[in-house]
């Protein structure tokens, strides 16, 4: 018995690449998501663990609190670049839409901001002084970094929804 086309495209079973390449970019998906939590999470202690001052264990835990943060940031960018350019959907997809293009600015600007804080509590990080201070700054830089990674998830659904997709 011979099937008609619409049949056949039921029964049609894909190729086991087919298979491969779906659990691939369910898995770095995946990953990408934990990375970002991470990310987040990190960001969120810094914020709370700030203060005007702080002593050579707070300076140590933030340091290390922030290396994390660095982890997890380069884990972001480089599950997100492969998920981007060889993984997910086409990159032409991602290369039209401005509110992509939005979002991988916002990082980049949220991953510079970053740099003064980092420097900082690396270079306090072995300090056994009862009181260092903090710069200003700091605390001003952890907060816009917190508010513009809250941008991006809002990005990212617009970009799930449609929106920004050139037709």
């Amino acid at each position: 018995m011979e099937l008609s086309g619409f049949q056949s495209a039921l029964w049609h079973r894909p190729s086991t690449l087919y298979y491969y390449r779906l659990m691939l970019y369910v898995v770095f998906k995946y990953l990408h998501f934990l990375a970002i939590f991470g990310l987040a999470g990190a960001l969120i202690i810094e914020n709370m663990a700030i203060k005007p001052t702080i002593n050579g264990e707070d300076a140590r835990n933030l340091a290390k609190v922030d290396a994390v943060y660095g982890i997890c940031a380069a884990l972001v960018f480089l599950f997100g670049l492969a998920l981007w350019l060889w993984i997910g959907k086409p990159s032409d997809f991602y290369n039209s839409n401005p509110i992509f293009l939005i979002k991988v600015g916002l990082f980049i600007v949220i991953g510079i901001l970053s740099i003064y804080p980092t420097v900082f509590f690396v270079k306090n990080r072995k300090s056994e002084s009862e009181v260092i201070a903090v710069p200003g700054l700091i605390p001003l830089l952890l907060k816009i970094e917190m508010l513009l990674l809250l941008v991006i998830p809002i990005l990212a659904y617009l970009m799930a929804r449609g929106i920004g997709i050139p037709s």
